[in-house]
C-alpha cells in the first residue's frame, strides 16, 4: 500500500499530535489535520486524500452530517476513533457512512490494519453501490420499453414481437439506445392521447 494521504480531525490538538506520529510512523502522510468536521467536504475537494480519520469520544449529529455529506458528494473511506460504544452511536456512524468505527483508543501498532481493512470496506461497498445503481438503471428501462412495447401493441395492432422489433429497428435508424427510442415514444403517444 502506497503513501495513503489521510486528513485527520480530533478536537483535541494532543490526541490529534499522538495519532498524527502513529499514523506517520504507519507509513501514511497527514495532508490535513482539523479540530472540527465543518467544512470537511471543502477540505476533502481541496486537499483529496484518500482517507478520512475522525478520533472524537463520541460523534455528535453535526459530525455524523459532516461525514453523510462527504459521502454523498465526494465519498472517501471513513474512519472514526471514539469511546463510545454504545449500538446507537455506531449504528449512527454506520449509516453515516462510515467504514470502520473503532472503539477502545489506538494502539500505533493497529493503526495499518484498521485503515487497510476500511479501505476494503469502502472499495466493496462502492462497487455494491455501482452495481445496484446499474440494476435500477436497467430496470428503469425495461420498464419503458414494456411501455413503449404496449403502446404499440395497443395502438398499432401489433404483437410483442413485431413491436419490440420496431422499437428496435427505429432505435438502429436513429443510432439511439432503445430506451432512448422507447421514452420517444412514450412522449409522442402522451402527446397524440
Amino acid at each position: 500500500m502506497q503513501s495513503l494521504r489521510v486528513i485527520l480531525v480530533d478536537p483535541s490538538s494532543t490526541r490529534s499530535a499522538i495519532l498524527e506520529q502513529a499514523l506517520r510512523d504507519a507509513g501514511l502522510q497527514v495532508i490535513g489535520r482539523f479540530a472540527e468536521c465543518d467544512m470537511l467536504v471543502d477540505r476533502i475537494s481541496e486537499l483529496q486524500p484518500d482517507i478520512v480519520l475522525v478520533d472524537i469520544e463520541s460523534p455528535d449529529r453535526d459530525t455524523l452530517e459532516s461525514l453523510q455529506t462527504v459521502g454523498r458528494d465526494n465519498p472517501r473511506p471513513i474512519v472514526v476513533f471514539a469511546e463510545d460504544d454504545s449500538p446507537d452511536a455506531i449504528a449512527a456512524a454506520v449509516r453515516a457512512g462510515v467504514s470502520a468505527y473503532v472503539v477502545d483508543g489506538l494502539q500505533p501498532h493497529r493503526v495499518r490494519p484498521i485503515v487497510e481493512v476500511a479501505i476494503a470496506r469502502f472499495r466493496e461497498f462502492q462497487a455494491l453501490r455501482r452495481e445496484l445503481e446499474a440494476t435500477r438503471s436497467q430496470l428503469a428501462e425495461r420498464k419503458l420499453i414494456d411501455k413503449a412495447k404496449g403502446l404499440l401493441m395497443e395502438h398499432r395492432n401489433q404483437t410483442e414481437a413485431e413491436a419490440y422489433a420496431s422499437l428496435r429497428k427505429l432505435a438502429m435508424d436513429r443510432n439511439q439506445r432503445i430506451a432512448e427510442v422507447a421514452r420517444n415514444v412514450i412522449d409522442v403517444f402522451e402527446l397524440l392521447g
